[in-house]
């Protein structure tokens, strides 16, 4: 940080919000929300996986039809992946093709060789990594796998323009890992991602799918 500049800290305000279907809006939600509690300079964040499901992008593997590839692919991924059920490798075939899915799993094996990881994300496709397969999302879909959001980076502009605040979409998990998806302002990245590295977004009992970040 430059001498001189203050730096930003934010104050975390989870929402709390009805249940969360296909048939609501992303822009309708953060507006409705963060009404009454947001100010320019604030910032609206929210969860990646409702607004996937806003997006209509929550499937049922029952609904999905594994071709032989997904089947004979899903082996390789370790068990607790994202991609190691037929369903969940079949959406992802069906997301970036089988020529880019190929090209990552030879990125993928050759990074094992050189003993680096991460090649398999960013030969295939970083939206990749964010299939959620069956893990527990909000109700009514904790048996659904979950894409990731379309388009983050117009949402959140289009999210700005509705309310006057910044706005966020955010991948975060228990292990203190956040990956901002799409970000209306930059020079906020380092301070949104150490307001959310504890999670502040509750899929289960909380349903706080947005937080609030207010500049302190």
């Amino acid at each position: 940080m430059a001498r001189g500049t203050k730096k930003i800290v934010f104050h975390k305000i989870p929402v709390r919000t009805h249940v969360v279907t296909d048939k609501d809006d992303a822009i309708s939600l953060a507006k409705k929300y963060s009404a009454g509690i947001v100010a320019p300079g604030d910032v609206i964040c929210l969860a990646e996986s409702v607004v996937a499901i806003t997006q209509r992008r929550a499937i049922l593997p029952e609904e999905v039809r594994p071709g032989r590839l997904a089947r004979f692919l899903c082996r390789f991924p370790g068990k607790d992946g994202s991609l190691a059920t037929p369903p969940a490798m079949q959406l992802a075939l069906d997301e970036v093709g089988p020529i880019r899915l190929l090209a990552g799993c030879a990125a993928a094996a050759f990074g094992r060789l050189i003993r680096k990881k991460g090649l398999f994300y960013i030969v295939a496709g970083r939206q990749l990594a964010l299939i959620d397969d069956i893990a527990g999302t909000m109700y009514p879909y904790e048996r659904h796998i979950v894409m990731g959001p379309k388009n983050p980076g117009k949402l959140v502009r289009e999210i700005k323009k509705a309310t006057g605040a910044e706005a966020v979409i955010a991948d975060v998990n228990d292990k203190k890992c956040v990956d901002i998806l799409g970000i209306t302002d930059r020079r906020y990245i380092q301070a949104v991602t150490e307001a959310l590295r504890d999670n502040p977004f509750g899929n289960e009992d909380e349903q706080t799918p947005i937080v609030i970040l207010k500049r302190q």
